[in-house]
């Protein structure tokens, strides 16, 4: 009978993804509670490109760079809802605004120049 049915030696057992997310989250929220623009900017990179890397390994999505450009139209729309509404809330509008754009500019250049191809070992 087998120990551990499922897992095989041949499959990574850990994934680095969890620990980047549990990470940006609050550097994110700290940024964006106390409007520290580099702080929030930085936070908010982190979790969405630890998010669509999550996704990319679990196989929701096959390429990792269209979930980050998903992640991107989000936070502009939030952005823009918290800087030119009633809010009242901009800079902490603009800087996510700020991180969606680095966002789009990222997925774009990932999807473009990124090749899947697997590197010889």
């Amino acid at each position: 009978m087998d120990e551990q049915p499922g897992l095989s030696e041949q499959y990574r057992m850990a994934s680095p993804w969890p620990i980047f997310i549990a990470l940006g989250i609050p550097i994110a929220e700290l940024g964006i509670l106390f409007d520290l623009f580099p702080l929030s900017v930085g936070g908010l990179i982190l979790f969405c490109g630890s998010v669509s890397g999550i996704l990319q390994e679990a196989g929701y999505v096959e390429s990792p760079w269209r979930a980050l450009g998903v992640l991107a139209v989000v936070l502009l729309g939030i952005g823009v809802a918290f800087a030119f509404t009633d809010l009242n809330l901009v800079t902490r509008g603009y800087a996510i605004i700020v991180t969606g754009v680095l966002l789009v500019v990222g997925a774009a250049a990932g999807e473009l120049f990124v090749t899947d191809d697997a590197p010889a070992v």
